[in-house]
């Protein structure tokens, strides 16, 4: 699903992106958490965003301090690892810079929290007290 303030020059960096990266569907997600298998869920989505809801059972680390920050939030090079923005395009290139940093096993969630909202599951709503930044 292409937004309408998608500017031509940012979605061709996302699919250049999206064509380097794994990307994974929100069911296979929606699967793993019911499992309760263990992954970093990260939703790498403005501040504003995760204030107003967010999938349950994710992190936050938004995509402006994502470099900064996350390698002292998630330290292993080898942690699984799966992002999420809006509609999977900042997440795709989140997971770009990722790989370029050296973390081996990270993916983007295709369709973002938009699709995962599309589907029906579950979603935590308001501001939360000690997120990460």
């Amino acid at each position: 699903m292409v937004h309408k303030a998608h500017s031509p020059g940012f979605l061709k960096l996302a699919d250049e992106a999206r064509a380097r990266v794994r990307e994974v569907g929100i069911a296979d997600v929606k699967a793993r958490l019911d499992r309760g298998e263990t992954f970093h869920f990260v939703d790498v989505r403005e501040d504003s965003e995760w204030d107003e809801d967010r999938c349950r059972g994710a992190s936050h680390l938004g995509r402006g301090v994502l470099e900064r920050d996350v390698e002292t939030t998630i330290p292993a090079k080898d942690a699984d690892i799966v992002l999420y923005c809006g509609g999977g395009f900042r997440s795709a290139l989140a997971a770009e810079v990722l790989q370029r940093m050296g973390y081996r096993r990270v993916a983007s969630m295709a369709g973002g929290i938009r699709a995962w909202r599309e589907a029906g599951y579950p979603l935590e709503k308001g501001k939360t007290r000690g997120r990460k930044r």
